[in-house]
């Protein structure tokens, strides 16, 4: 084996992916309590559609779909996203300003290395999305952190981010809803920090992977499409894996200006020319005609939500914020390293979830729930599960 000084410092510094890890203490479960109950990675606890899944078979199976497609993207799916974004925030985008990648991990790689090079920083939140911040330390920029707390509901201060903007950053990068917390920015703060970042020429990369499930009385999750001159400081970063239940297809999209979208097509075609072809076809047509299913769905996930805070209810564990898949609990074991409880609940008592201090320095009083992975029923077994636990 080749010795590690052979090897990329960037990478050699990096921890281990944290899903795998997490899911390795479930095997040391017993069983005493039920079946496992696996709130760790955040995936769609439902099937797709079966019409999104024939379509599917039909692109994959199909040669049109067997060779390279356009870098952007498929027209197809490039207009369809266009037209459905543009209906969502009552603003005009056109398919010229959408590219296609292979999920929104790749989407935020690429927006970072559009506008960041050696010696540039990015500002991000803590807690932040554990991948956003090892793709900072992978590709050697510097980071600019964000505190946010319990007492703010894990949402950005913004002299806190204004102060944080030094001359060396480049883009300020947010999750919305957040992942780890579920905190939802409302959009008057939204349009708070986007100012801040036109006043210091930053761009503003925003990640809105989970937008698809923001309360059912959420018409718009901000208006920033609206301003005449958005292109020139925002990049919006989506993920269909999702709203269509395809982790596994990888695809997600890059909203930006055209000259946004040309410097990642540079950075797509050398890590993977396009993105997978089969479920850009089928998304195409899923996206209207899907938006029934996607609305249910959508209504299934806050009532998730809802039976996770009655499970939790007069437990002592509190959620300290909530949205979309996402609750970011505090556990009643304080001064405990979060990931010794984390590891102590899934052996002992069957449910898998993510320390805290996987997102970030302060957060060992709390872990991630991903709640959209299970079914209300399954949610309320928690509450017999967490009311006797106790880490040994």
């Amino acid at each position: 084996m080749n010795p590690p000084a052979r090897f990329n410092p960037s990478i050699v510094r990096l921890s281990p992916p944290p899903v795998p890890a997490v899911q390795s203490w479930g095997c040391a479960y017993g069983g005493g309590h039920g079946p496992l109950i696996d709130l760790s990675q955040a995936v769609p606890g439902y099937p797709p559609h079966e019409r999104l899944l024939r379509w599917l078979g039909e692109a994959a199976s199909s040669p049109a779909f067997a060779g390279y497609g356009d870098i952007e993207g498929e027209p197809v799916l490039r207009a369809a996203y266009a037209h459905d974004i543009s209906a969502l925030y009552g603003a005009e985008i056109a398919a010229g300003n959408v590219h296609v990648t292979s999920g929104c991990n790749q989407a935020f790689v690429a927006a970072v290395m559009a506008v960041a090079g050696r010696g540039d920083a990015i500002a991000i939140t803590n807690p932040w999305y554990f991948n956003h911040e090892t793709t900072l330390k992978m590709l050697g920029l510097k980071m600019r952190r964000v505190d946010c707390t319990a007492r703010n509901g894990f949402l950005p201060d913004p002299q806190d981010v204004e102060a944080a903007l030094a001359p060396d950053v480049r883009a300020l990068a947010l999750v919305t809803p957040n992942n780890p917390t579920g905190a939802v920015y409302p959009p008057a703060l939204l349009q708070t920090l986007f100012t801040i970042c036109r006043k210091k020429g930053v761009w503003l990369i925003l990640d809105e992977t989970y937008r698809d499930f923001l309360p059912p009385d959420v018409s718009r999750p901000h208006g920033l499409f609206a301003a005449p001159d958005w292109k020139e400081s925002l990049i919006q970063l989506y993920s269909f894996s999702k709203s269509f239940c395809i982790p596994g297809h990888r695809l997600g999209a890059v909203v930006a200006a055209e000259p946004v979208v040309a410097q990642i097509a540079k950075i797509m075609d050398n890590l993977q020319i396009c993105a997978p072809r089969a479920p850009q076809a089928a998304v195409a047509r899923g996206l209207p005609a899907l938006a029934a299913w996607r609305q249910a769905n959508r209504r299934e996930i806050a009532a998730r939500a809802r039976a996770l805070l009655e499970a939790l209810d007069n437990t002592g564990w509190a959620v300290d914020a909530l949205g979309a898949y996402f609750a970011f609990v505090r556990h009643p074991f304080a001064g405990s390293d979060s990931a010794r409880v984390a590891e102590a609940l899934a052996t002992q008592a069957g449910i898998l979830t993510i320390p805290g201090a996987y997102f970030g320095p302060g957060q060992d009083n709390h872990l991630r729930f991903a709640f959209a992975n299970t079914d209300s029923q399954t949610l309320a077994g928690l509450r017999g599960r967490l009311r006797d636990f106790a880490p040994g």
